[in-house]
C-alpha cells in the first residue's frame, strides 16, 4: 500500500481538490483506491463522493470519513490511500506523516500562505520526518511570473516543488460542484494540466 497525504495549515488551500484528483486518476488506472476524509465536521470530500455517485460519474471513487488517522487503515486491502487531511495542522499530522509515502502541501502565492506552510514542513523535519517525503504544489496561480516566483521561494526554503502548478479557475470549482475532479474539467488545457500534475506526483512517490 502507498499513502499520499494532502495536508494544509488552513482550510481552502486546495488539499481536497488535489486528493480528489489523485483518487480519480489512480482509480482510472484500475487500482484499488480509498479516499480518506479526515475532516468529519465538514466532510467535503465525502459529500463530493456522494454527489459523484448520485450523478453516476465513472469511475466511482470509494471515500470514507474518519475522525483521525487510524493505523487500521494501513491494513485495508487498497493499493493507495489518498488522504484529505483536516482543515488545519493537527496533533495527528505527525502520525500521518510517519506512515505516508508522500506528504503534499498545496499552497498559494501570498506570503501569508507561503511562510506558515514552510514552517509546518520545518516542524515535520524537526520531528524526524524524511525531507524527501515533503513536497509543495503551487495552487491558485494567476500568471507565469507569479508561478515562477512562488516556486523559487519554496525551493529556496529547501523543499521539493512540483513543476506543474494549478491555475485559479472558476471551471475547477464548477467541476467539483458537479462531482467531478479537476482532472475531468471540460476544458482540454486545464484537464491536461491537472492530469500531468497527478502523473508527476505518482512518479515522485516512487522516488521518495
Amino acid at each position: 500500500m502507498k499513502i499520499i497525504a494532502c495536508l494544509s495549515q488552513k482550510g481552502g488551500g486546495g488539499k481536497s481538490t488535489l486528493a480528489r484528483a489523485l483518487a480519480v486518476e489512480l482509480t482510472k488506472q484500475k487500482l484499488n483506491i480509498l479516499l480518506v476524509d479526515l475532516d468529519i465536521q465538514q466532510k467535503t470530500s465525502q459529500e463530493w463522493s456522494e454527489r459523484r455517485k448520485q450523478q453516476n460519474i465513472k469511475p466511482i471513487v470509494d471515500c470514507q470519513s474518519y475522525p483521525f488517522f487510524d493505523e487500521k487503515l494501513t491494513k485495508l486491502p487498497y493499493d493507495y490511500l489518498t488522504i484529505d487531511g483536516p482543515a488545519r495542522i493537527s496533533e495527528g499530522t505527525l502520525n500521518i506523516a510517519k506512515r505516508a509515502n508522500l506528504i503534499i502541501q498545496p499552497v498559494g502565492a501570498s506570503l501569508d500562505d507561503l511562510n506558515p506552510a514552510i514552517r509546518e514542513f520545518h516542524a515535520l523535519v524537526k520531528a524526524k520526518i524524511n525531507k524527501n517525503k515533503l513536497a509543495f504544489v503551487v495552487n491558485r496561480i494567476s500568471s507565469n511570473a507569479e508561478e515562477k516566483a512562488t516556486q523559487n521561494y519554496l525551493e529556496k526554503a529547501g523543499y521539493y516543488v512540483f513543476s506543474i502548478s494549478l491555475s485559479e479557475k472558476i471551471s475547477y470549482r464548477e467541476a467539483q460542484n458537479q462531482g467531478l475532479s479537476i482532472s475531468e474539467v471540460k476544458y482540454p488545457r486545464l484537464k491536461k494540466q491537472a492530469q500531468e500534475l497527478v502523473k508527476e506526483i505518482i512518479k515522485k512517490i516512487g522516488t521518495s
